[in-house]
């Protein structure tokens, strides 16, 4: 895969993720996917990145802005760079009560890209900072 092909590719998937597209998201994925979670553990597949979201539109809100996307030479290995403006809209489990607070931080997407598909995802953001955030409101 090109630099060029990578680039559309994590675009297409972050562009599905604003817009709340949860299967566009899924398109852009390998069967396979490892899904490191920010501060957690990996997670194998489809089917769980699946539930993990659906878990995730339950509790946040999210849009991601001032995006920049970096790839690797062979585009096998890309990065995205944003700023996370969210609403917490329920209490998950270990974490602070939720009562519709809005939230900023900054956070990134480090990606494996494997046949044209995305084959590990991993996410990164100051889990503190959110916390604090969320507190605030």
């Amino acid at each position: 895969m090109s630099q060029t092909e990578a680039k559309v590719l994590i675009e297409r998937y972050l562009e599905a993720f604003n817009a709340g597209d949860s299967q566009g998201m899924l398109d852009c994925l390998d069967e396979d996917v490892a899904h490191d979670i920010n501060e957690g553990g990996r997670e194998i597949g489809k089917d769980k990145f699946k539930w993990f979201l659906g878990m995730m539109d339950r509790h946040y809100k999210e849009e991601l802005a001032d995006i920049v996307i970096m790839t690797n030479e062979t585009g096998s290995r890309a990065a995205a760079e944003f700023t996370v403006h969210g609403e917490y809209l329920s209490t998950a489990e270990g974490l602070p009560e939720a009562n519709g607070q809005r939230y900023s931080v900054p956070g990134a997407i480090l990606f494996e890209i494997d046949g044209g598909r995305i084959s590990r995802v991993t996410t990164y953001y100051n889990l503190k900072d959110w916390i604090a955030a969320v507190s605030k409101g």
